[in-house]
């Protein structure tokens, strides 16, 4: 049986992760306690149902001590489950609430907004490092149904390799596990013919590729992600996000993404993220 449990912040994506997942085939329960997690795996199991997903909140915080000891007796159930966390910048998720007009579930007369998304990151903070976590703050709802398909159709029986670009002009990704800057090399932004175009076209490409400096970078950074890897791997680490980060994230940071991706594409799992391009 396959379960994924989502988990995250009010307002960072949770009920369009949980619809993609049931448009793809799983059986999807929002907001459960988490006390009730085992018993509905064991009543859908005998029900018949191989893949499941259920969305879990900081209602059931109470409980989160409990979720490793259950994740774990639930993979000795020959479980396969995973965790996926869901996240977003503060003055993001400000904004989304405004433009919807909802109200955070631990928003009161007497709480303000941004202090029930402080309260409500400090509540979940326990499940965050046993997820993969995703940071939504400049996605588009297309670019996160694009991730979580991506993501759920990964082999869980080896480590999954995420490169992904981002400018730093719009801050560091929270998912990132190991960030790499290479704002430091020639920039194309400042050759007129090539500022409208990205990392993946040839002439930017080229350019790059025209720079001592960038392949001795790239060089390193390949390096460094080879000889660290089996450390991961033992850990038990299902993913491992390797961001890089150029000033825009549209030119050097997208060819290092998929340079790297293609230069591991042939021995690991590896997806390709361009947070800047979605």
């Amino acid at each position: 049986m396959q379960i994924i449990l989502v988990s995250g912040l009010s307002g960072s994506g949770k009920s369009i992760a949980i619809a993609v997942l049931e448009d793809i085939g799983y059986y999807c329960v929002d907001n459960l306690p988490l006390a009730m997690l085992q018993p509905l795996v064991e009543h859908l199991r005998q029900q018949g149902h191989a893949r499941i997903a259920i969305a879990i909140d900081a209602r059931s915080a109470a409980s989160f001590a409990q979720l490793p000891a259950i994740a774990e007796s639930l993979r000795g159930e020959g479980a396969d489950l995973r965790t996926i966390f869901l996240e977003a910048k503060t003055m993001t998720l400000v904004k989304r609430f405004s433009e919807t007009r909802r109200r955070h579930p631990l928003s009161s007369e007497t709480v303000s907004l941004q202090e029930a998304i402080q309260l409500e990151r400090e509540m979940l903070a326990e499940v965050a490092p046993m997820a993969h976590r995703i940071d939504t703050s400049d996605l588009s709802a297309a670019a996160l149904r694009m991730w979580i398909k991506d993501l759920v159709g990964q082999d869980r029986s080896r480590i999954t390799l995420l490169f992904e670009s981002f400018g730093f002009k719009h801050g560091i990704p929270l998912d990132a596990d190991l960030v790499f800057d290479v704002r430091c090399l020639p920039n194309p932004h400042y050759v007129a013919e090539l500022r409208p175009l990205t990392g993946r076209d040839r002439p930017v490409q080229d350019f790059i590729e025209a720079s001592p400096d960038a392949m001795a970078l790239l060089a390193d950074i390949r390096g460094f992600v080879e000889n660290w890897l089996p450390c991961f791997i033992r850990d038990h680490r299902a993913y491992l996000t390797v961001a890089i980060g150029c000033t825009g994230g549209q030119h050097r940071s997208v060819y290092f993404a998929e340079a790297l991706a293609a230069a591991f594409r042939a021995r690991e799992q590896v997806l390709v993220r361009h947070r800047e391009l979605s």
